[in-house]
């Protein structure tokens, strides 16, 4: 069984469960993906399945990989992404996977790309408090003091200053599934999820978040 699939964030809502608990989810709509590559012990070290989700114009792919989908009889895909599986050699190249991995109750990991906020100072970026407001103080937003004294006569390595804020790939790990929409190929989680709508996601079963890019 794949241990995990590829999908895309759609937003957040609240859902009531049966025992009247008001429970905030994030709805997810994961899959369905296609087996486009088998990787076992043997051929390849290590056993995985390699699954393409999604649509692309046709005129976007490259070609390696477009004549890499004819093998399972896939035009285009969005992105394709590795993830291991205990017996890939249950499946077979253009088999289609659905949310049919998962059960209500189960505990996921899910991997996201957080939003982007382009250059940003330390009071946003690091959460500094900044300086005074009043008394002829010039220092209200700027990080202060960076540097040593004439030993080591350098910044150290990993000071908190200015720059790239978020797109960063983080895991969430131990969320629950709440609910499953099987016709709608929809999942509920509970609680946030890392990224922006629309943004591509992949929804794991625990100890299993190693992803490999290969688009």
């Amino acid at each position: 069984m794949s241990r995990g699939l590829i999908g895309k964030k759609l937003g957040m809502t609240v859902v009531f469960t049966s025992d009247g608990k008001y429970v905030p989810v994030t709805v997810l709509k994961i899959g369905p993906c296609v087996v486009t590559q088998i990787k076992t012990d043997k051929t390849d070290g290590y056993n995985a399945l390699q699954l393409g989700f999604g649509e692309k114009k046709k005129s976007r792919m490259k070609r390696p990989v477009e004549g890499h989908l004819k093998k399972a009889e896939l035009e285009s895909c969005e992105c394709l992404r590795e993830f291991t599986s205990g017996n890939p050699g249950d499946y077979k190249l253009g088999q289609i996977i659905n949310v049919e991995i998962f059960n209500v109750g189960d505990r996921v990991d899910v991997v996201g790309t957080t939003k982007g906020r382009g250059f940003a100072g330390v009071i946003k970026r690091h959460g500094f408090s900044g300086g005074r407001k009043t008394h002829g103080s010039h220092s209200h937003r700027i990080p202060g003091s960076i540097g040593a004294s004439a030993w080591p006569s350098r910044v150290t390595k990993g000071k908190k200053m200015p720059g790239h804020y978020g797109f960063a790939r983080r895991t969430i790990r131990n969320l629950e599934i709440i609910d499953i929409r099987h016709q709608d190929n929809l999942v509920l989680v509970k609680g946030a999820v890392p990224g922006p709508k629309s943004s591509l996601i992949y929804l794991c079963k625990p100890k299993a978040a190693n992803l490999t890019d290969v688009l």
